[in-house]
């Protein structure tokens, strides 16, 4: 296999005076855990020079009301692709870092007031530059 990407990931989003231990958890499990593991087993399955693409979000950098669980989950996940992309090479990690999708703005647009939205199609263009690429430890935020 010469390429592992994720797409994937799910945070709860509630106010921090309402959310509770298990929301944190829930949030870090959803969306940290399951794409740390994906790089942690695929490790020994993806070619010398294969390559890891995870998911993390804009409010790693630009929290939001309701959404210090997402928040926290993306700054882990950032946080992650640069501490493993030195201790995995020659394999490759990174991650896409999105705003709010376009295609999504229906369900989530109020959840990001003043924040422009992002067309899927230049996601996926972060995630050939990603795949495609020679970078490691990147973050591309696709804003």
């Amino acid at each position: 296999m010469d390429v592992v990407v994720s797409a994937a990931g799910d945070t709860p989003f509630k106010p921090v005076a309402e959310i509770a231990p298990e929301d944190y958890e829930a949030a870090f499990r959803g969306k940290v855990l399951s794409q740390i593991e994906l790089v942690r087993q695929g490790v020994g399955h993806v070619a010398a020079r294969g390559s890891f693409t995870l998911i993390s979000g804009v409010l790693a950098d630009e929290p939001i009301p309701t959404g210090s669980a997402a928040s926290m989950a993306n700054g882990a996940i950032e946080a992650f692709v640069r501490a493993a992309a030195i201790e995995i090479a020659p394999q490759r990690v990174n991650a896409v870092s999105p705003t709010v999708f376009t295609e999504s703005l229906d369900d989530y647009g109020s959840f990001f007031p003043g924040m422009p939205s992002v067309d899927l199609a230049r996601v996926t263009e972060a995630y050939v530059r990603s795949v495609e690429g020679a970078q490691t430890g990147q973050v591309y935020a696709v804003r």
